[in-house]
């Protein structure tokens, strides 16, 4: 699979100066960290589940988690596992290479039982989301992962999500991170990414963020992403990559701000049709919040409608610009430092406090690509559209 795999070759030779590299789900860890992109939600319950995953690989989803905890209601975990089971075993007989696909589990006890009902078709698991992840629930989480990839033969991820009422409340947010990293330092080959519950923050205070506004506006939630990411998100080969929080709408909403897309960019062909669609489907409020995803050091997103993927990918890709100077900035010859004008003639690049940034850039650039000169994200998000 690949970023952008879904449109035609020619389209992606007149987009990308680079283009976004292939990918397995056997692929080195640090390669599938970066291009978990938008990560797609679907409850275990849903009757063609096999069919939905293949759609939704058509559409250019690479990851997706099948979620048998908050999406469905208690009484359904039985029958939804049930289902998960036999999707999975549909679309192994099918022979089709599926996205990255987890399992989002409730307890450490279904980890093995899952594992173990998969069956053959546990090929196509990539690993399970443990959710409300502190050092005392995760360690059990985390065990039961080790255990059933010894048993099943098969290597399996974890993607924690951090959403625990310990982690929000701030009396008891600095022990809970510093035993959250002291436990995914312990179990680092199996951690691929830590996810972030922004859902989970704001109900510990009766909150939701309009869609007029991202999670960076609710300042309790801003608080805890930086703290997050001061921990756990460190360019220094300690860290781990952090994923975006959740958007979650996708219908129309009443407006109360004005819209935050300038017209500029989007003033050619379909772009001016697509901002207006965007707008009215509260999708700039999105794109701001993926452009402070990125701000704040994350990378991906957490995604309940396939309306989220595209915006996510086509915001994910690296500009020329940005490609120009990470590779200026990590020259052999520059290893000694220095400062030199970007080859755009617009900033200073400084060798030696860019470097991390220009590191993270290139990663990005190898699962994303890197757009042509003349290729923004409208670009990007027009060709990726169906029809």
């Amino acid at each position: 699979m690949r970023h952008f795999g879904h449109i035609a070759p020619e389209v992606r030779r007149r987009l990308f100066h680079r283009e976004p590299c292939a990918f397995t789900a056997d692929s080195p860890p640090h390669l599938l960290a970066s291009a978990l992109g938008a990560t797609l939600y679907s409850p275990a319950t849903r009757p063609r589940l096999a069919d939905d995953i293949l759609k939704q690989a058509g559409r250019g989803v690479t990851s997706m988690v099948v979620c048998l905890e908050d999406s469905i209601d208690d009484a359904e975990v039985a029958d939804a596992e049930e289902n998960l089971i036999r999707h999975f075993a549909d679309l192994a007989e099918r022979g089709v290479e599926p996205p990255l696909l987890f399992i989002r589990v409730r307890a450490a006890e279904q980890i093995p039982d899952l594992t173990r009902r998969l069956g053959p078709s546990l090929r196509l698991l990539s690993g399970f989301v443990l959710p409300k992840f502190t050092e005392e629930r995760g360690v059990p989480f985390l065990e039961a992962i080790v255990a059933a990839e010894a048993a099943g033969g098969r290597r399996l991820f974890a993607m924690p999500v951090l959403e625990s009422p310990e982690l929000l409340h701030l009396e008891s947010r600095a022990d809970t991170l510093t035993g959250i990293a002291r436990t995914v330092d312990k179990y680092r080959d199996r951690v691929l990414a830590l996810r972030l519950g922004v859902t989970d923050f704001c109900s510990a205070y009766g909150l939701r963020r309009p869609p007029d506004m991202t999670a960076y506006d609710v300042q309790i939630v801003a608080s805890v992403i930086a703290d997050v990411v001061n921990v756990l998100g460190r360019a220094d080969g300690t860290g781990f990559t952090v994923t975006g929080p959740v958007w979650e709408y996708f219908r129309v909403q009443e407006r109360m701000f004005k819209p935050q897309l300038r017209r500029s960019p989007f003033l050619e062909g379909r772009a001016e049709e697509l901002r207006q669609a965007l707008i009215e489907h509260d999708m700039d409020g999105l794109l701001r919040e993926i452009e402070l995803d990125r701000a704040n050091g994350l990378l991906g997103k957490t995604c309940i409608h396939p309306s989220h993927v595209l915006p996510v990918h086509a915001l994910s890709v690296v500009s020329h610009e940005e490609f120009s100077d990470a590779e200026d900035i990590l020259r052999p010859e520059r290893g000694g430092g220095g400062v030199l004008r970007s080859s755009y003639t617009n900033k200073m690049n400084e060798v030696k406090p860019h470097r991390a940034w220009a590191e993270r850039t290139l990663r990005r650039a190898e699962v994303f690509g890197v757009a042509k000169a003349d290729v923004g994200f409208v670009e990007l998000l027009t060709a990726g559209l169906p029809g």
